[in-house]
């Protein structure tokens, strides 16, 4: 049995604390996966994970053998296309998250022009608005817009997205449209959070470099950028997105700017990765194609 294929297993398995998981991660049957990592133990002699009820979990020596293994691993893949030069042969799978609009508007139109030159590929696209743990769920690299305080991951800052207040036009005619920031008392927000049930910041705005907030009564919370964009075009109330997301919206008049005097801080966009000497090539190339996009709109 490939070594290789031991040790590929049981770090996966190490970091999702799941045979299951990381049997969907790798493409294998659950049993495959146990298999693995019991011929691995019966190879070095000794138990690496605890198996409960609940969680699978390194020993001791499990867990040394999988920080060696993740650096061996990582070199391994280096290797194998060191010499490579043509990057069409590049194999394996790729798996990246993102937000939901940029998967929608910006990446996936495009993806067929990377998957052209790089047929032997699989990619793995998630694309969601919560904050996935990247090393904890065996994610290659990560797109995220706005704060990044997770320092146990490398943030490349791929450039900032400019703000836009916006409103359907239904809305206005309703409510009519707002020209001061005192005018914000007889209008709604569509209040976006994170996670349901936390506080919604208001009406953001810069002003003088600092960050100011104004609270405004709303109907609508969502934790989406889907359910954002769908409540701004239903009438539901006044939002504040990057630019990028709402651009054919605006251009199609079926969302207005208002009040462009009051942005929102710009958000940046980064692209996480982990902290390891070697990233696969497979991994480095798709990386400089996805900032190239990304990079592209700015």
């Amino acid at each position: 049995m490939n070594k290789l294929e031991l040790l590929r297993t049981f770090v996966r398995v190490s970091e999702l604390s799941s045979f299951t998981l990381a049997g969907e991660s790798l493409g294998l049957p659950r049993s495959t996966v146990s298999e693995h990592v019991q011929a691995l133990e019966s190879l070095l002699g000794t138990r690496l994970l605890q198996r409960t009820t609940r969680k699978v979990q390194a020993t001791q020596d499990g867990l040394v053998l999988y920080e060696r293994s993740k650096d061996l691993l990582s070199h391994m893949d280096e290797i194998e296309g060191l010499f490579r030069q043509d990057e069409a042969s590049l194999t394996g799978r790729i798996r990246v998250d993102m937000p939901n609009i940029l998967a929608r508007r910006l990446v996936m139109p495009r993806l067929p022009e990377f998957m052209d030159r790089h047929p032997n590929l699989q990619m793995e696209i998630s694309s969601t608005d919560r904050r996935v743990d990247l090393l904890a769920e065996g994610f290659d690299c990560v797109l995220r817009v706005g704060a990044q305080p997770d320092q146990s991951v490398v943030a490349r800052h791929l450039g900032d997205f400019p703000m836009v207040n916006c409103a359907s036009p239904a809305y206005l005619e309703r409510y009519g449209v707002p020209q001061t920031l005192e005018d914000l008392a007889q209008h709604r927000l569509v209040h976006y959070v994170g996670v349901l049930g936390s506080r919604s910041e208001g009406f953001v705005y810069e002003e003088g470099g600092e960050v100011r907030r104004v609270p405004m009564a709303g109907s609508i919370t969502v934790n989406s950028t889907d359910a954002y964009e769908a409540a701004c075009l239903g009438g539901f109330g006044l939002t504040q997105v990057p630019r990028t997301g709402m651009q054919p919206h605006l251009e199609d008049g079926e969302l207005v700017t208002v009040l462009p005097q009051y942005t929102a801080p710009a958000m940046a966009i980064s692209l996480l990765y982990a902290r390891q000497r070697h990233l696969p090539l497979r991994v480095r190339v798709f990386m400089e194609w996805l900032s190239d996009v990304i990079r592209s709109t700015l």
